[in-house]
C-alpha cells in the first residue's frame, strides 16, 4: 500500500507555502500591503461655542469639538505625521431650514473652521464636505421640494459652498451629497473663483447603506430625515451601476475617488483602482467604527488587532488612504512601533 505521506510530500515539496510564513523576518520580508500614517485621513466633528469635548454615545472615544478644541487636535495630528482632516459641522437647530441656506453663509461654523485650522496648523490638509445635510431641517444633503431632491438647484447651491469653503483655505472639496453633475459644476466653479489648485475628492460610490446611524447622531439629523435617501444613493447590490457612476466623476474632474462605507465595498474599491488608476480612498463609516468598538466592549474581539486588520484590509483592495475614526488611535500605535 502506497505511503500517503510521502505522495504529498512528493508532490507539493517544492512548493511549500508555509517556507516563507515560518518565521517573523521572512513574514515582514514578504508583506505585500503595509499600513503607514499616510494612509490617514481623520474625521472630525465640529459643534459651536468654546472649550467644549462632547461625547457621542454612538461611537466610543469620538467626540464633536469645538473649533479651539478642533485647534488643538489639529495640532496634535499634525505631531503624528497624518496628513489630512475631514471636518463635519453639528449646526444649531435655528440655522437648519427646507434649503441648508446656512452654508452658503461665509463664516458658518465649517469655514470658521477651516481657517482656524489652516492658520495654527498650516502643514495639516483640510477635507471639507459641500453636501447640505448638516445645514437642512429635514436631513437631505439636497434641497427638497415636496417628495423629490431637486438635483440642478441643490448643484448650484453646493457649488456656491464649495467657493467660499475653497476661499476660508479648504485644500480639497469631499462632495457627498450624489447629485448628478455635481463634479464637474463645482470644478468649473472653483476655477471662475481662481482655486485652480483646490481638489476634489468625489464621494463617487456612496451606498444607500445602515451603516450611516452613527454619524447621524454626531450631525443630530437622525431624527430630522423625512424618508430615506435611496433616490440619489446607489443600491448596495449594484456594483456596474457605482462603477457608471464613479466613471461619470472621472469624466467631470474628479481627482480623487472615494467608496462609502468602506469594508463591505472592498470590491468596488478594487473595480475603481483598476478601471480609472485615480487616487481612491475609503470611508470607515460611523457604523463600522461603532461595531468594531461594541465588540471590543463586551470581549469577543481585540479591538485594536481588529482596527488594524480592517484598515490594511482597505490597502489591500487598492486604497491609497482611508478615512476613519481611529486614525488617531492608528497613528500613536504606529508611532510607538518606531
Amino acid at each position: 500500500m502506497q505511503d500517503k505521506t510521502h505522495l504529498v510530500d512528493d508532490i507539493t515539496g517544492h512548493r511549500r507555502m508555509r517556507r516563507i510564513r515560518k518565521a517573523d523576518w521572512t513574514r515582514r520580508l514578504v508583506q505585500e500591503n503595509r499600513l503607514t500614517v499616510d494612509d490617514l485621513i481623520w474625521p472630525i466633528f465640529i459643534i459651536p461655542g468654546e472649550n467644549i469635548v462632547e461625547p457621542i454615545a454612538a461611537m466610543p472615544g469620538v467626540n464633536r469639538l469645538t473649533v479651539d478644541k478642533v485647534v488643538e487636535a489639529a495640532k496634535e495630528a499634525a505631531d503624528l505625521g497624518i496628513p489630512a482632516l475631514a471636518t463635519f459641522p453639528n449646526v444649531e437647530m435655528h440655522l437648519r431650514d427646507e434649503t441648508g441656506s446656512q452654508i452658503l453663509a461665509a463664516n458658518n461654523l465649517i469655514n470658521r473652521t477651516t481657517a482656524a485650522i489652516k492658520k495654527a496648523v498650516p502643514n495639516i490638509g483640510v477635507i471639507t464636505d459641500v453636501a447640505l445635510d448638516p445645514f437642512t431641517s429635514h436631513g437631505h444633503d439636497g434641497i427638497l421640494r415636496g417628495n423629490e431632491i431637486a438635483n440642478d438647484e441643490t448643484v448650484d447651491q453646493i457649488v456656491r459652498a464649495a467657493v467660499l469653503q475653497a476661499d476660508a483655505g479648504s485644500d480639497i472639496i469631499a462632495p457627498s451629497d450624489m447629485m448628478d453633475g455635481r463634479i464637474g459644476a463645482i470644478r468649473r466653479g472653483l476655477d471662475a473663483a481662481g482655486h485652480h489648485s483646490v481638489g476634489i475628492m468625489s464621494y463617487a460610490t456612496k451606498f444607500a447603506s445602515c451603516y450611516y446611524g452613527p454619524y447621524r447622531e454626531a450631525i443630530s439629523t437622525g431624527g430630522l430625515l423625512k424618508g430615506d435617501k435611496k433616490s440619489y444613493y446607489i443600491d448596495p447590490a449594484n456594483g456596474t451601476e457605482a462603477m457608471r457612476d464613479a466613471a461619470l466623476d472621472v469624466e467631470e474632474g474628479a481627482d480623487m475617488l472615494m467608496v462609502k462605507p468602506g469594508l463591505p465595498y472592498l470590491d468596488i474599491c478594487w473595480r475603481m483602482k483598476e478601471a480609472f488608476g485615480l487616487p481612491v480612498f475609503a470611508y470607515q463609516v460611523s457604523g463600522e467604527y461603532a461595531q468594531i468598538k461594541a465588540a471590543a466592549a463586551n470581549g469577543w474581539i481585540d479591538g485594536e488587532r481588529a482596527m488594524l486588520e480592517t484598515l490594511l484590509c482597505f490597502k489591500r483592495a487598492g486604497c491609497d488612504g482611508i478615512l476613519s475614526y481611529f486614525a488617531m488611535d492608528v497613528a500613536k500605535y504606529l508611532a510607538k512601533q518606531g
